[in-house]
């Protein structure tokens, strides 16, 4: 928790989102992992494609 995932939008009109992860669903810190999103503070259960990274939070 606390690390940051970033996604690059891919398709035409897709921007890059990034959001900060509050939630891991597993044990073992594998997906999916619970997301607030910087741009609008929605939370939300994202399983990471190919266009995402996570970053290390600060600890």
């Amino acid at each position: 928790m606390g690390d940051r995932l970033i996604v690059e939008g891919t398709y035409g009109g897709n921007v890059r989102r990034e959001g900060v992860v509050v939630g891991v669903e597993h044990a073992d810190g594998s997906p999916p992992y619970r997301v607030r999103w910087l741009d609008n503070g929605h939370e939300s259960l994202v399983y990471p494609g190919p266009d995402a990274r996570v970053l290390p939070g600060r600890r």
